[in-house]
């Protein structure tokens, strides 16, 4: 299974939703790995920080454009069960060869309307994707919620006519996620019982269904 975060957009947790799916799944003990195609290099920091805290934690490697070239990703996704894709904002050229290679695309999309808004020009690459690969699957996943604001209410509405479907797991916007990432852990492996875990293993649970549906 090969999901990529495709986000034009940056703030929306793209690279927390990556990390944090990741790690559940290699909590679950399925060879998981992250690749980091965002030139921060953020979910490769937070592997450095977790080998020095001595975490069991996803392999996690840097790739760039030429990733889809023989003897890249898809000869190292051969040798994992799950390989999430955190890719960078702003790259049409990047996300459209990462789309060639997913099973599923996941978009976040904060909850402020701004964050709807700019979510269309990632759409837009997507549905022109699918279009040469009818196979690939896409979803919206609503991130960053201020539970119990009209705003957070008010987002899903909102993407009611964006053209993707729409997760039923919403991830919250939680202390809990910074406190984790901090330490080179994820929500479910750093606090297990907490609702950012909750959401966290909804999420990776409906990604499965969804990717399983084929």
């Amino acid at each position: 299974m090969i999901v990529a975060l495709a986000a034009q957009k940056g703030g929306v947790g793209r690279t927390s939703t990556a990390l944090a799916l990741a790690c559940e799944w290699q909590r679950k003990k399925r060879k998981t790995l992250v690749v980091d195609c965002d030139p921060q290099r953020s979910a490769l920091t937070w592997a450095e920080v977790a080998a020095e805290r001595r975490r069991t934690a996803p392999t996690v490697v840097a790739m760039a454009a030429g990733l889809s070239q023989p003897g890249q990703l898809p000869a190292l996704a051969a040798g994992y069960h799950a390989v999430v894709l955190d890719c960078p904002p702003r790259r049409d050229d990047l996300v459209r060869e990462v789309l060639m290679l997913a099973d599923l695309a996941l978009l976040p999309c904060g909850p402020g309307p701004t964050d709807v808004w700019a979510l269309a020009e990632s759409v837009d690459l997507v549905q022109k994707a699918q279009t040469i690969r009818p196979t690939l699957k896409a979803a919206v996943v609503i991130t960053r919620k201020q539970p119990r604001t009209a705003i957070g209410r008010g987002t899903r509405d909102a993407l009611a006519a964006i053209g993707l479907p729409v997760l039923q797991t919403e991830v919250s916007y939680r202390v809990t996620w910074q406190e984790a990432l901090a330490t080179g852990l994820a929500p479910s492996t750093y606090a297990p019982t907490s609702p950012a875990a909750e959401e966290v293993r909804a999420l990776a649970s409906e990604l499965e269904r969804l990717v399983r549906r084929g």
